[in-house]
C-alpha cells in the first residue's frame, strides 16, 4: 500500500460514524446537542449560537459556535466527528458575505443580528398556475405575485433604470 492510501483508511476511519451531520454555514444559527460526562452519568446540553467559523479538513474539520450568555460572548469549537456530539440542529439561516464572522466579537445588541438567508423566492399557487396557463400571453404586472428578477453585482441602479426605460419603450 502506499502512504497516500494508508492516510486515506485512517482518515476514513477517524470520520463520524453513523448520522452525519446537516448541512450548515458560518452565519447561521445552530443548536449543538453535547454529551456531558457527570462521574458516570452522561447527559445532553443544548449549546445554541451562530456558526462563526468552518473549517473543512477530512477528518479535522470543525466548526466554531459562539453565543452570548449573561453578557459575555463564549465561543465552542466542535470537531465534525466527535462523538462527544449527538446531534446539531440548524434553527435559522444567515446571509453573510464573509467565511470568517470574527467581527461579531467586536459588536452587542442589535448591531450583531445577521440577516436571514432566503435561498429561492416563493410565488403563491394560484399566480404560478396563472403564469402557467397563460405563457402566449403579454408580460404581467409586478403586483401579479410573481418573483422579479433579482439583479445582483455592481450597477444595480444602472440595470434597473434600463429595465424600467425598456419596459416603458414596449
Amino acid at each position: 500500500m502506499s502512504a497516500q492510501r494508508i492516510l486515506d483508511a485512517i482518515d476514513k476511519a477517524n470520520r463520524r460514524q453513523g448520522t452525519a451531520l446537516p448541512e450548515f454555514r458560518p452565519g447561521d444559527s445552530v443548536k449543538v446537542w453535547a454529551k456531558i460526562r457527570e462521574g458516570d452519568k452522561t447527559r445532553l446540553q443544548a449549546f445554541e449560537g451562530v456558526v462563526i467559523r468552518r473549517t473543512r479538513r477530512g477528518a479535522a474539520s470543525m466548526f466554531t459556535v459562539r453565543k452570548i450568555s449573561y453578557g459575555v460572548g463564549v465561543e465552542r469549537i466542535f470537531p465534525d466527528n466527535s462523538p462527544n456530539i449527538d446531534r446539531v440542529e440548524v434553527m435559522q439561516r444567515g446571509r453573510v458575505r464573509q467565511s470568517r464572522l470574527f467581527y461579531l466579537r467586536d459588536l452587542s445588541g442589535k448591531a450583531a443580528r445577521i440577516k436571514e438567508r432566503t435561498d429561492h423566492l416563493v410565488t403563491s399557487g394560484a399566480a404560478a398556475a396563472d403564469a402557467a396557463a397563460g405563457e402566449g400571453g403579454e408580460a404581467s404586472e409586478a403586483g401579479s405575485g410573481e418573483p422579479k428578477e433579482r439583479i445582483k453585482g455592481r450597477g444595480k441602479r444602472k440595470k434597473k433604470r434600463d429595465a424600467a426605460a425598456a419596459a416603458t419603450a414596449e
